[in-house]
């Protein structure tokens, strides 16, 4: 999956070269804090800026030894500084470094997320003007129940994402955060002065209190939002490969020249793409459930999270990012059937006016219970002898005689069921607090 579809902007944060990039980014923002608090001379402080750098495959051959990447890392940064390296980790635990360091990653992972939830936002709002009168079946259950229109089911999709891009940045603003605290979060060797200066340099807010640790609950809160955007793409896609069953074929995915559905079958077009989406919801859900297992450690910090946090921050964050842009592809080549579309409206033989139907007689007077029962024994009618609905209740000599050919007239008009498209549109649309 990583090698395979990983978008190079996404991809190469995650290299193992860019986090020790990251690594020694957190270091240098901690010596430029001490710096600026005297402790290293100005001559120290030019000779790191100006050699520290490191070798990948030699922080790899000192892990080898050492077991401890941290200090595989920082023995790798010393040879190429010199004696003033002295100065670098001053007073720091190896998470001061890699707490902060994942927030600049997560953070950064997450801005091309939201870059691409624009995406679809943009792509979900241009399908649902383009087609905010195309007349479909909704469904209850599966089963036919009262028109809507193909616009509509878009602009939920895009009220639904846009709720998803409001909680992805309270999540990233949550984990734009540094600690740089020391061992148990003491500052016992550091001072909190320069925690704030390091974390101004890279971006970052200081986390008002942590341990050793940033503690997990935002990670918690990241992982989850990203669950629940998986969530939300499974949901459209479950929507769009029900419309390309053989029975209903309201819509398609786009079929490339060339491509095969079926090793088997010629005639194949199978909704792959949005099959491929729900497949890869479960595993960002999967994630999610391990990072609210990290939450809990034992007293200022342990390990069992190191480990977790190594899988799932890349996966997820590629995950989502991949799965994102492939639904905005599958969106921009939708085909829309609306022949199929009409033909589908009315092959439950129009029963979805029955409702109209009977809100006019109770209108006319009739308890909802005797209007239910005379609506009801034509729509089963309907059923058995396969007849158009419209057609049996202006047969009814018993419904005719409460209401006129013009009364009935304004009933089966189908447009009657998107009066108020243009209100909710201008909620979805324009008020923001969707």
């Amino acid at each position: 999956m990583i090698e395979r579809y990983t978008r190079p902007e996404m991809g190469s944060i995650w290299s193992l070269e860019n986090k020790f990039k990251t690594w020694l980014e957190v270091e240098l923002a901690i010596c430029e804090a001490w710096h600026k608090l005297g402790i290293i001379p100005f001559e120290d402080m030019q000779e790191i800026r100006n050699r520290a750098s490191f070798d990948l495959n030699r922080i790899l051959e000192i892990e080898e030894r050492t077991k401890h990447d941290v200090i595989a890392f920082l023995t790798a940064v010393e040879e190429k500084v010199g004696p003033a390296s002295r100065f670098i980790h001053l007073g720091c635990t190896s998470s001061d470094i890699v707490d902060t360091a994942n927030g600049l990653l997560l953070f950064r992972a997450g801005q091309l997320i939201t870059q691409a939830l624009d995406t679809v936002l943009t792509i979900l709002k241009k399908i649902a003007f383009k087609h905010k009168n195309l007349l479909v079946m909704g469904r209850t259950h599966g089963v036919h129940a009262e028109p809507t229109s193909f616009g509509l089911k878009m602009a939920g999709f895009y009220a639904e994402f846009l709720r998803h891009k409001k909680r992805w940045l309270a999540a990233l603003e949550n984990i734009r955060v540094g600690k740089i605290s020391g061992a148990v979060g003491t500052y016992a060797h550091l001072s909190p002065e320069v925690e704030k200066i390091a974390c101004e340099i890279l971006g970052l807010k200081v986390d008002p209190i942590s341990t050793q640790i940033v503690q997990r609950d935002r990670y918690a809160h990241y992982f989850t939002t990203l669950a629940l955007i998986a969530g939300g793409i499974e949901r459209l896609c479950l929507e769009l490969r029900h419309l390309q069953r053989t029975e209903v074929l309201e819509v398609e995915e786009g079929f490339s020249k060339g491509q095969k559905g079926s090793s088997a079958m010629p005639h194949k077009k199978n909704p792959i793409s949005a099959e491929n989406l729900s497949g890869l919801a479960r595993l960002v859900r999967t994630n999610s459930l391990a990072s609210m297992e990290n939450m809990a450690l034992w007293h200022e910090r342990d390990i069992s999270h190191s480990s977790v946090e190594r899988v799932i921050m890349p996966d997820s964050t590629i995950l989502i990012h991949y799965m994102l842009h492939r639904l905005s592809s599958i969106l921009e080549n939708l085909k829309l059937n609306q022949h199929n579309m009409a033909r589908n409206l009315y092959s439950s033989f129009g029963l979805f006016y029955s409702q109209r139907v009977l809100l006019a007689l109770i209108e006319k007077g009739l308890t909802r219970q005797k209007a239910y029962e005379m609506v009801q024994k034509e729509a089963l009618a309907c059923w058995e002898q396969q007849i158009q609905f419209e057609d049996r209740i202006r047969a009814s000599k018993e419904i005719r005689s409460y209401l006129s050919s013009a009364e009935l007239d304004k009933i089966f008009d189908p447009m009657y069921y998107l009066r108020h498209v243009d209100l909710i549109y201008k909620r979805v649309f324009e008020d923001t607090s969707c």
